[in-house]
């Protein structure tokens, strides 16, 4: 009770007064606009752009896989499905993945896309104050998905040629790290890591304890030698995988997840009463999709691949890739990424700045997954601002 001596008005001391809450969680303050997605609506305002800056297949979803997904429409299968997958897909990609990745044990959970999976697997493994290895430069999500759970992201140095070197990767290992996260080929370098390396990596992994999460997305796109999983070297990991890439259906939103018994039953969990499934027609073109061969597709993009290596390789300072569609060529000597892709706008040609996906802001990202035709447009203003 407040004492009869106290002003009119006087309610107490201001530490005492409920703090209003905020209209937004504190959590989204954490995240960053996507470079990516910034170029994407930059695409929709400028006439005619020649756009270099999205990582999406430009050939046309195979007949298969459209039919598959056209018929389970006509046939009233567009329901909820189970949270996990319908059973044929999730037997299909187990198949695939012991055939070609080593699966033997573990789980498989069929998801709303590779990004869905990653969501998961942050929302189950990460919490306040663990830290998650993340080589750098890296795939935009990871670095957001971490903060946002709360986690620190531990950026492990891999310029000038984008590799991961065991020996520190090991150094930057703490009693706080939870998790090794990384894609295989890599976006945005376009590295892929040979048998050696992976067989590198998991044994630090085994010997620190660290469980390690491994994107495969683009495992249809290794050019120089087979694709290597990484359960060809370790069982305490998760794998993740998806079609969007390989058979040209992004916005279909179909990944999966594959690995111990106990973190996919907890990612199946909250999946829940998140995602609830991944969408049901697509999930079953899924099933058809296993079938189809992308082995001209590859070759395409290989031939692509080295194109851009010999058109650039005069120009910039850039390493040849070794699978998925990109390139990671540093600017001009003195020009920082963000300037250059202003330079590159104002000629109508959209690449994405390296510090999207890096602390360093002295590279830019580019996709070759487009038209020869816009592919050449887009070679032609990069020489031209070379010179410059």
């Amino acid at each position: 009770m407040l004492d009869a001596r106290c002003p009119p008005g006087y309610d107490g001391p201001a530490l005492a007064r409920p703090r209003k809450p905020s209209r937004f969680a504190r959590r989204m303050d954490r995240l960053e606009i996507s470079g990516v997605r910034k170029m994407f609506d930059l695409a929709a305002r400028i006439e005619e752009p020649i756009n270099l800056s999205l990582g999406q297949p430009d050939f046309q979803v195979p007949p298969e896989v459209k039919e598959a997904a056209i018929r389970a429409i006509r046939e009233d299968r567009n329901g909820y499905t189970v949270t996990q997958g319908i059973p044929e897909l999730r037997e299909r990609i187990r198949d695939e993945i012991e055939r070609r990745a080593g699966f033997r044990g573990g789980r498989v959970l069929v998801t709303s896309g590779v990004a869905g999976g990653l969501f998961l697997a942050m929302g189950v493994l990460v919490e306040r104050g663990d830290e998650v290895i993340l080589p750098d430069p890296y795939f935009v999500l990871y670095r957001n998905l971490i903060r946002f759970f709360a986690g620190t992201p531990v950026l492990l140095d891999t310029y000038p040629d984008f590799r991961i070197r065991p020996a520190k990767l090991e150094k930057a290992i703490t009693p706080r790290t939870k998790l090794i996260l990384f894609n295989n080929p890599v976006n945005p370098t376009g590295v892929a890591y040979t048998k050696e390396e992976l067989a590198a990596i998991a044994a630090v992994a085994r010997k620190r304890k660290v469980l390690v999460l491994s994107d495969e997305i683009y495992a249809s796109y290794s050019y120089d030698f087979p694709h290597e999983s990484i359960f060809h070297h370790t069982d305490d990991a998760v794998l993740f995988g998806g079609f969007g890439k390989a058979y040209a259906i992004t916005g279909w939103r179909l990944g999966f997840a594959a690995g111990p018994e106990e973190v996919i039953d907890r990612m199946a969990k909250l999946q829940q009463f998140s995602f609830v499934c991944a969408p049901g027609p697509a999930q079953h073109a899924g099933v058809a999709a296993l079938d189809v061969n992308v082995r001209e597709h590859r070759a395409e993009y290989r031939a692509k691949r080295d194109h851009v290596y010999e058109a650039l390789r005069a120009h910039y300072d850039v390493v040849k890739p070794q699978g998925a569609f990109y390139f990671f060529p540093r600017c001009p000597r003195g020009i920082r990424d963000q300037e250059f892709v202003r330079r590159a706008v104002e000629s109508r040609l959209l690449i994405v700045p390296g510090s999207a996906c890096s602390r360093r802001s002295t590279h830019f990202r580019l996709s070759y997954a487009v038209p020869d035709s816009v592919l050449e447009r887009g070679l032609q203003v990069l020489r031209k601002l070379a010179r410059r």
